[in-house]
C-alpha cells in the first residue's frame, strides 16, 4: 500500500498554470476572428426581416395599388427590441412609400463591435438587400 502511494503520479501546480496560460493566449488570438463572424452571424436577422417585410410590401401593392409606411396595416410586427427586454437586434421602419416605391430600413440597436457605428440595410421595391452602413 505504502509503495502505491509513493508512485504518485500527475501533473504539478506549475505544469497546470503553463497549460492554462497557454490556453488563455489562443482564446485571445482567436477572438477577433471569431467575433467577425458572429457580427456576420446577427446581421442574418436584419436580411430576412427585411426580405419579409419586402413581400408583406408586395403583396400590399398588390390589393391597394399603393405601398404603405404602415408596418401593421401590412401584417409586419416588430419583434421586442434587446433594449426593451426583447430578442431583435435591429429597428425595422419604412423611409419612402408611395405608389411607385418603398425603401425599408433595418438599423442595429446594438453597437457589435463596439466602435460606435450602428448596422444598417435597407430594401427596396425590387428586393434589392443593400448595407448602407457597416458595422
Amino acid at each position: 500500500m505504502k509503495k502505491f502511494l509513493k508512485n504518485d503520479e500527475g501533473f504539478s501546480m506549475p505544469e497546470l498554470l503553463v497549460v492554462i496560460i497557454i490556453i488563455g493566449i489562443l482564446v485571445l488570438l482567436a477572438l477577433p476572428k471569431f467575433s467577425s463572424v458572429v457580427s456576420k452571424a446577427k446581421e442574418t436577422e436584419a436580411k430576412i426581416q427585411l426580405k419579409h417585410l419586402q413581400s408583406l410590401e408586395e403583396a400590399y401593392f398588390y390589393e391597394k395599388d399603393t405601398y404603405t409606411d404602415n408596418l401593421a396595416a401590412m401584417g409586419f410586427e416588430q419583434v421586442r427590441l434587446v433594449t426593451d427586454g426583447g430578442e431583435a437586434r435591429y429597428k425595422i421602419e419604412v423611409t419612402i412609400a408611395n405608389s411607385y416605391e418603398f425603401l425599408a430600413q433595418a438599423t442595429a440597436v446594438v453597437d457589435f463591435d463596439k466602435d460606435g457605428t450602428m448596422n444598417v440595410w435597407t430594401i427596396n421595391q425590387d428586393g434589392e438587400l443593400m448595407q448602407t452602413v457597416p458595422d
